[in-house]
């Protein structure tokens, strides 16, 4: 549960690091060491305080809690400065009341309000400026009115259900009837019919429909086909198009020409390769001075004479290091030669390799046009067949439509009767379901309604409640403070009006008449009344506190004993002169602070 905090140039912090454990955390030091500029440091991480060291255009705060990391940058900007980050709290009302109630240094406003004996009415209600329930309320009005709307609407709707249902019933009976009514001309139309065709049993008008049916299949059908042959046309066209363009390269000695290449440049490496052994041995034998291995060696002033190791005529060393000269220049030109007849042999691979491709691509093209001219034959034949086979529908639907005209006009009056009652019956249906989900919604907008009453009026009472609840929550933490500590008075009050009255033997008396620490006093138990009344623990878990110099060292032991009731972790300062107190003691004398002209703060 600890949180860690790391400053830099905030108030009169210049770089500083500590800890804030739960319990008391006591910030021990003289002035000058940073105490209050601490009190800032943490202000400016809660949101509530922008103060950046004077003379320095940049501050930062990081502060590490179990739930959250939280950087605040400061920047100063054309004399002014700018907050960016996401501080720890999020939203105006937590700050608002945060700041009032929770910051209780030196400059608090509600400590600021005692001393000065002024009315606390605004400085205590002040949160609620920043719940902006009159809007709030306005927002529910809108709201019960169209819930309102819609209860009016479910109402109405529950009304009409038993109607709507009952006609729903009646078309229902409706539809049956001219259903049983079309099946009796159905059924008289094909009474004692013979079907020409042989379909016993099937009417006329049945007959007819399964002649439009087959004759809209074959038409469909020589659709399809007119569409398959003209693509087939056109790709047969463009295919003996590219065989008609295809030209095949004509070189019958191809293969010939490739042989002998290859073997002239078989011949040519093994020569090369000969001549290549014979000077690598005889280069070595030279360059290595190891003549004597082979040959006998006559040594002389001038020159060696060597005794050809292959011929046996004697001869100098340098005529035959030039022979050697001239078989390393014939080497070379047997590797150009290689060279030229392997760029010979892939030339003529290349033609090969197209000549073969034209004559694949041919054969492909020879094949492919054979099956388009099949494929096209067959569409054709299947193209004069459907085309018989719409012509027989055809000529059937023609006799077929004089046999039925005299029932299909009846049969048809009666179906589109029976479609207008379908229709009538499907909105009907749609009506009665939405009448039924209306009508369940009665008792939910009912319920809805009576919460928005209810919360329009808490919201209209808040004001009243929270005042109530400020004046007890002051009246009971003055009982407690006034048990606790030694004050010369009796006891002190809100009126209703939020105005501070104290009482000295029975009768009122002067805030003037009060001492500093007393009036301090007041003003801590005024900020926590407002502590207590808007729930400020929610917000934030701490209690920060400056500013105690006036107070004796019992009285502040009293003071912060009764304060970490209240809070989860209490931050307070205090010079080096008070006694010990119980929980973690933090020792600014390892920050780095500014000097007294800039740390305005401390």
């Amino acid at each position: 549960m600890t949180w860690n905090i790391e400053i830099e140039n905030i108030a009169g912090i210049l770089d500083g690091r500590t800890t804030i454990e739960p319990g008391l955390n006591a910030v021990r030091g003289s002035n000058w060491q940073g105490k209050s500029s601490f009190i800032e440091a943490i202000k400016t991480a809660l949101g509530t305080s922008k103060e950046l060291t004077e003379n320095k255009d940049r501050g930062r705060v990081q502060l590490q809690t179990p739930e959250r990391d939280i950087t605040v940058t400061l920047v100063r900007e054309n004399g002014s400065v700018r907050r960016s980050g996401s501080p720890y709290l999020e939203n105006e009302y937590d700050v608002i009341r945060t700041e009032l109630f929770a910051c209780l240094d030196e400059r608090n406003e509600v400590r600021s309000a005692v001393r000065q004996g002024e009315n606390l009415e605004d400085v205590l209600m002040r949160p609620l400026d920043f719940q902006n329930i009159d809007e709030q309320i306005a927002d529910l009005k809108r709201e019960r009115e169209q819930i309102r709307s819609e209860l009016s609407q479910a109402r109405e709707a529950k009304k009409r259900l038993p109607g709507v249902q009952e006609q729903v019933t009646q078309l229902e009976k409706e539809i049956a009837e001219l259903r049983e009514k079309r099946n009796e001309i159905t059924g008289s139309d094909s009474d004692g019919e013979t079907d020409e065709e042989g379909d016993d049993g099937a009417s006329p008008r049945q007959q007819l429909s399964t002649a439009q049916t087959e004759r809209n299949q074959a038409e469909n059908r020589i659709d399809r086909l007119e569409r398959t042959i003209e693509r087939t046309e056109e790709r047969l066209r463009q295919r003996r198009s590219e065989l008609q363009s295809l030209e095949i390269p004509e070189d019958d000695e191809i293969e010939d020409k490739l042989a002998t290449a290859r073997d002239r440049l078989q011949q040519i490496k093994r020569d090369s390769e000969v001549l290549q052994s014979i000077y690598s041995a005889n280069e070595m034998v030279l360059k290595e001075d190891r003549l004597d291995l082979l040959t006998e060696v006559e040594r002389e002033l001038t020159q060696d004479n060597v005794v050809c190791w292959t011929c046996g005529n004697e001869a100098p060393r340098e005529e035959m290091e030039e022979q050697l000269d001239q078989l390393g220049d014939k080497i070379t030109d047997f590797r150009a030669q290689t060279e030229q007849y392997h760029d010979r042999v892939q030339e003529l691979e290349a033609r090969r390799e197209e000549i073969d491709q034209a004559k694949r691509r041919k054969r492909d093209l020879e094949s492919e046009i054979a099956e388009l001219e099949d494929t096209l034959a067959d569409r054709r034949q299947s193209l004069d067949e459907a085309e018989d086979r719409y012509q027989n529908a055809q000529r059937r639907v023609e006799e077929l439509s004089d046999v039925v005209d005299e029932t299909v006009e009846a049969i048809s009056d009666v179906e589109s009767e029976i479609k207008y009652r379908e229709a009538e019956l499907k909105d009907v249906k749609e009506e009665l379901s939405q009448l039924e989900t209306r009508a369940e919604q009665v008792e939910t907008l009912e319920a809805e309604s009576a919460d928005i009453r209810t919360e329009i009026e808490e919201l209209r009472n808040r004001k009243d409640r929270i005042k109530h609840r400020a004046r007890e929550a002051f009246d009971e933490a003055m009982d407690e403070i006034l048990s606790r500590f030694g004050t010369g008075f009796e006891t002190a009050r809100l009126t209703s009006d939020f105005d501070l009255v104290v009482a000295r033997e029975g009768r009122e008396a002067s805030l003037d008449a009060l001492s500093e620490g007393e009036l301090e006093l007041i003003g801590f138990v005024a900020a926590l009344a407002g502590y207590e009344s808007f729930d400020v623990d929610e917000a934030v878990p701490l209690l920060l506190v400056d500013g105690l110099g006036g107070l004796a060292d019992d009285n502040l032991h009293t003071l912060i004993d009764y304060l970490h009731e209240r809070t989860e972790y209490l931050v307070f300062t205090a010079y080096p002169e008070y006694t010990a107190f119980e929980g973690r003691e933090i020792d600014p004398s390892d920050w780095s602070v500014a000097t007294n002209r800039q740390a305005t703060t401390d």
